[in-house]
């Protein structure tokens, strides 16, 4: 049980146990993630090196890579629905723990296999994304108001167990698929999610576990859904959802309209999120084609990546304690909205550069990796500005009791986000409308796409009206969800 009394500065036992086993699990999704787009051109789509498939079997690698990140983001709202309505938090994240080892068993028994190891990444995808909303609110659940205080700093130490994970595995798994092959490369983390759930049952005496509360009808859904079929019943001059106070809790109905007041930004989210998360799979793969000796290293092409975690553990506390402060200072108010839109103009940029080697690549050139370094500062500079900015936006203009959905709505944001990067390699390797975007042609239609969005968010941006009278306005400990867990 976790430690109770007044202003204790006694942790809870319990949550050494979870943070160990968040840095497993991380390990082994991101090191599996590091590997997986040049392992499914290499072993896959073609393992001949035929530079006349090339570029097809890098859009299937994608292709696939995307799908199943989108599916993995797609799971958290089931996942918390299966815990907070019938099972509880600790039983989703153990049983789901299990179908993860079965997915990492899959990947690496069947690295010859496509079919079997195709099943393993559905399997992964439906442990990460099943116990992803389950893992930090178990975390909070732990504390009492006696020691509430020590939030924060455990927070601190579970984003830190986080970044760890990512970092040791983006190095670590490339090195071991270089020199031991796939089996290895594959297995050891299935060898750390398997670590990650054992840490998690030996702790099973020291949680406090909420019980689930059954189904709770006054949510999000059930209201849109309702005033969506009963529309007829609008009165003149009333807010459609309105017409859902006839079934619902009167307060539930306004807390949903402040979802949709959310969803305003949120709209554009879904475009960073398909431009971002190339970083994990297109950029691994014209790592391939770069010279890779950077500051006298010789670095693997799967290591370029480490740079993403290593640049927002940096940029984090420069943003927050100097830039914003800076900038606030002198009259240039960086308003949530404004950093938002800042971010995506820094993402075009980012994958500006990235085009731009593309040109060089296309060209037969072998340019250095350093640029690409480049593109990951920036890119990192503007998830800072998208990622938290936009999570913690939702937070303080959103009701209290929405604040679960707003966080299962934009894990939904990456997952569409995905889904379409997906659906343009499907073309892509298909011969279809997407094909005539390969090469630099690729990243210049992202681009492109990209500015469109940002046009029109300057456009409708200065219209979208926050809340400044709501006593949620500030993002408290005890009924928050940290940022940068979720944007993992």
């Amino acid at each position: 049980m976790a430690e109770t009394g007044v202003n204790s500065n006694k942790y809870p036992k319990s949550i050494y146990y979870i943070i160990a086993n968040e840095g497993a699990e991380r390990f082994s999704f991101y090191g599996m993630r590091s590997i997986l787009a040049t392992f499914l051109v290499a072993h896959f789509f073609n393992p001949s090196l035929n530079p006349a498939l090339q570029s097809v079997a890098e859009a299937k690698a994608n292709e696939a890579t995307h799908f199943f990140v989108s599916l993995a983001y797609a799971l958290p709202f089931l996942g918390g629905l299966m815990a907070d309505w019938f099972f509880g938090k600790y039983k989703v994240i153990f049983y789901i723990s299990l179908v993860y080892c079965a997915g990492h068993l899959c990947l690496a028994l069947f690295e010859d296999k496509l079919e079997v190891f195709q099943y393993g990444l559905l399997l992964i995808a439906i442990g990460a994304g099943g116990i992803k909303s389950c893992v930090t609110a178990n975390l909070g659940d732990q504390f009492t108001a006696a020691n509430r205080h020590l939030l924060s700093k455990v927070y601190s130490w579970f984003y830190f167990s986080i970044n760890a994970g990512s970092v040791l595995s983006t190095v670590m798994i490339p090195l071991i698929y270089a020199n031991y092959g796939p089996k290895w490369a594959f297995g050891i983390p299935g060898i750390l999610m398997a670590l990650a759930a054992l840490i998690f049952f030996l702790g099973r005496k020291n949680y406090v576990n909420v019980p689930p509360s059954g189904v709770n009808k006054n949510n999000f859904v059930f209201i849109s859904v309702y005033a969506l079929f009963n529309f007829k019943r609008k009165k003149k001059g009333s807010h459609l959802l309105d017409v859902a106070k006839e079934k619902f809790d009167a307060v539930k109905v306004e807390d949903v309209k402040t979802v949709y007041n959310v969803l305003a930004v949120f709209s554009f989210i879904p475009i960073f999120w398909a431009l971002w998360d190339q970083n994990l799979s297109e950029w691994v793969l014209q790592a391939t084609k770069l010279d890779l000796n950077v500051l006298g290293f010789k670095f693997l092409p799967e290591q370029i990546q480490t740079a993403n975690a290593l640049f927002l553990l940096l940029f984090i506390p420069l943003f927050n304690y100097l830039l914003y402060p800076f900038l606030d200072k002198r009259g240039i108010k960086t308003t949530p909205l404004r950093r938002i839109g800042a971010g995506l103009v820094l993402t075009a940029l980012a994958f500006v550069v990235i085009a731009l080697l593309q040109v060089e690549v296309d060209a037969g050139g072998h340019p250095s990796a350093l640029w690409q370094l480049l593109a990951y500062a920036i890119l990192a500079a503007a998830e800072v500005l998208v990622s938290i900015t936009g999570l913690e936006y939702a937070y303080t203009q959103a009701s209290k009791s929405m604040k679960s959905t707003l966080v299962a709505i934009w894990l939904l944001t990456t997952a569409l986000g995905n889904l379409f990067t997906a659906l343009v390699n499907k073309s892509i390797s298909n011969g279809g409308f997407f094909a005539q975007f390969k090469g630099a042609n690729y990243y210049w239609f992202f681009i492109g796409l990209l500015c469109f969005f940002i046009l029109v968010y300057m456009l409708v941006s200065p219209h979208i009206s926050e809340r400044k009278d709501s006593a949620d306005i500030q993002l408290l400990p005890e009924d928050s969800i940290p940022v940068y867990d979720l944007i993992e």
